[in-house]
């Protein structure tokens, strides 16, 4: 047959199949409606389903298995924007959704881990301009001043561009009751910072955050194993104990920002791995606050211990035509190789097929927690 023909029978086919699709997807609608079957019972018969399929599908059977899953999906996300249901999640948008939260805040009292010069600290000032910086030892103490309401925010690093996520922060959000509401991205140059005077082959020891530490190992080993490099909480930490240095010795990697504040001078720059070196910043609050613009949403979710769990998430996703911007696996304390998931996906709750998503998500997995719609600047 010549192309042509080819082509002049496909589209003919296509005219035949398209009523037939539009026709079966309403069809499952309205049997789903009237039926009442549990979402376990509907699977039980797309298994029927997809079995009676594939014993007809020859040689073809593994691409007929995939277009009758994706049927079934596609299928499963019309109903779900049908029906709006009365979930948890539905319930707590429809109040969030109530509110008009205006455009997001200038100022504020924002809870901020570290000291002066931080890099959390230069995300917190360009976040809130007029805000009202509060210091606490650790991430945890942030997350606490939050939950408690003696800080309306907190400001928090959740990944860097060259060293991966920051998992501490990961594992806060699970545990604590936040909400993201805003998130923003810092360009981070490091430098190594020492005492007036001092020159490289005098150091002995280098300290910085361990993320810090990480997006300068390249030039950490280029250093041999002359000088000792020791974690700790915060950059600018490390630059305020390398100020106290009695015998100038000891270097921090830190921002440039760190040397006026602690009297400190460089000894190289730009000493990070790439010159594309940006760190994640999110903004967190007790209250659910959903701020005009916000197009990224975050959750937190445990699947079921079964093949195809996953799978089936990521389907119903591209089903609905949501961009998945972030998916993490995180191992649950307790459980051998069972693990939770971060996904960070755009779309925004006031979106019907979004909020469908999420309703189906908390009916279907293990355990589901919504971080928050946000915008990033």
């Amino acid at each position: 047959m010549a192309i042509d023909e080819i082509r002049k029978e496909i589209d003919e086919l296509d005219r035949e199949l398209l009523p037939i699709i539009l026709k079966r997807m309403e069809l499952s609608a309205k049997a789903s409606e009237e039926s009442g079957l549990s979402p376990a019972e509907i699977k039980g018969r797309e298994r029927e389903m997809l079995k009676w399929a594939t014993e007809r599908g020859g040689d073809m059977e593994p691409y007929i298995h995939r277009f009758y899953s994706s049927l079934f999906e596609l299928g499963r996300a019309y109903r779900e924007c049908r029906d709006p249901g009365s979930t948890k999640v539905r319930k707590m948008l429809a109040e969030v959704l109530e509110k008009d939260f205006g455009e997001f805040p200038q100022s504020g009292t924002v809870a901020v881990q570290g000291v002066e010069g931080a890099n959390s600290q230069m995300a917190a000032d360009s976040l809130f301009p007029r805000g009202n910086l509060m210091f606490f030892k650790s991430f945890e103490a942030v997350f606490d001043a939050v939950e408690s309401g003696l800080c309306r925010f907190g400001v928090i690093p959740i990944e860097n561009s060259s060293n991966g996520s920051v998992r501490a922060a990961y594992e806060l959000l699970n545990r604590k009751n936040v909400s993201i509401v805003k998130s923003t991205r810092l360009c981070i140059r490091h430098e190594l910072l020492a005492k007036p005077g001092t020159k490289l082959s005098d150091i002995r020891e280098i300290r910085s955050h361990e993320q810090a530490l990480g997006q300068c190992s390249e030039f950490l080993k280029s250093l041999g194993g002359k000088v000792s490099v020791v974690p700790c909480a915060n950059t600018a930490m490390a630059a305020e104990l390398a100020s106290r240095s009695e015998f100038g010795d000891i270097a921090a990697i830190a921002s440039h920002p760190a040397c006026e504040l602690y009297g400190l001078v460089p000894i190289a720059e730009n000493i990070q791995n790439s010159d594309n070196n940006y760190t994640r910043f999110i903004c967190i609050s007790k209250e659910r606050e959903i701020y005009p613009g916000a197009d990224r949403i975050s959750l937190i979710l445990a699947l079921k211990h079964r093949p195809g769990a996953l799978y089936e998430i990521l389907a119903r996703l591209t089903a609905l035509e949501i961009n998945l911007i972030k998916l993490e696996s995180c191992p649950i304390v307790g459980h051998d190789f069972e693990f939770m998931f971060f996904f960070e996906m755009q779309g925004s709750v006031r979106d019907p097929r979004v909020a469908a998503m999420l309703e189906t998500l908390e009916q279907t997995c293990e355990s589901f927690k919504f971080l928050g719609n946000y915008a990033e600047s």
